[in-house]
């Protein structure tokens, strides 16, 4: 069912829908705390209060980032996810800190937890509807190359995987009494919340400073212009980057001297159509050189047969 649905929705449907999700398992999350008391729940409730947030600016993120070029963004507003995706990086540390103070508090005033079977029920409620958005939106990070419902995917399966240890813990100090169990659990989802915090800002970062494109979409560029760029004496130079579900590719593409603009430009449309057509949503901007700009390395295109 998350595959199909991802599938269906827009990015402005999967940004308003993560938002009531995010709310929904906020207030799951806060009654199995209000049932409780305890720290480990507290610390759950936590990082679904930094999952609203998140899904708040990832909507307008999403909004921002389909605006197209004007004359003081020529190459458009791709990049305000990644910024999006910072701050949820940055909001996910701030909520690691905030679980450690009150875990120690907890620790040093040896305050012990009501827990209940009730709460516990209710937490998993949380666990099973964060599990089946995370899906969505990782699927629809991929199927969109969005950055950040990529990130907000990696956060709630982070959040799934920390709601299951809390739950058999806490379910392990129901059944023995070991009420220890609970601070000690917050500090160690305060750990695991906190590295994934880091990991989604240097990922985001990495985005901001143009990572170039991946391995696979490179030997897919690289495949188009071998087998579509027949009248080119040579491709050189080819550079990509990203800016969040936008590519731009760019290359040198040398010809005949004696080879008219029009023919050199037949070339150049070729290329684009081809390589628009493997990688939708990509921007390619070629550079015509004429023989004597030919370099020691570079892809030699086969010839070109019209259909």
């Amino acid at each position: 069912m998350p595959l199909g649905l991802s599938s269906r929705l827009s990015a402005r449907q999967i940004a308003g829908g993560t938002i009531a999700v995010s709310v929904l398992v906020l207030l799951l999350k806060l009654a199995a705390w209000a049932l409780t008391g305890s720290v480990a729940l507290f610390s759950d409730a936590m990082e679904s209060l930094v999952n609203v947030s998140a899904a708040v600016l990832a909507w307008f993120a999403i909004r921002y980032a389909e605006r197209p070029a004007d004359d003081s963004h020529p190459f458009g507003h791709h990049k305000a996810e990644y910024f999006s995706a910072v701050i949820e990086g940055i909001m996910i540390i701030l909520a690691a800190v905030l679980i450690v103070d009150q875990a120690v508090s907890a620790l040093v005033t040896q305050a012990h937890a009501d827990l209940s079977p009730l709460a516990l029920i209710v937490n998993a409620a949380a666990l099973v509807v964060n599990l089946i958005w995370a899906q969505v939106l990782l699927n629809s990070g991929a199927r969109l190359g969005s950055p950040a419902f990529a990130a907000g995917g990696r956060h709630l399966m982070s959040d799934v995987w920390t709601s299951a240890g809390v739950l058999a813990a806490l379910g392990l100090a129901l059944v023995t009494g070991w009420t220890l169990l609970d601070p000690v659990l917050a500090l160690l989802v305060a750990v695991n919340i906190l590295r994934e915090g880091l990991h989604v800002v240097s990922t985001s970062v990495d985005g901001l400073m143009d990572r170039a494109a991946t391995e696979e979409e490179q030997d897919k560029i690289r495949t188009v212009i071998l087998g579509s760029g027949g009248g080119a004496l040579q491709i050189h130079d080819i550079k990509t980057r990203r800016a969040g579900k936008a590519m731009f590719v760019e290359f040198h593409m040398v010809v005949d001297g004696e080879m008219s603009v029009a023919e050199s430009h037949d070339i150049c449309d070729r290329l684009e159509a081809e390589i628009e057509a493997t990688l939708p949503g990509v921007y390619v901007t070629i550079h015509v050189e004429p023989d004597h700009k030919l370099e020691d390395t570079g892809l030699e295109p086969t010839a070109f047969e019209p259909p």
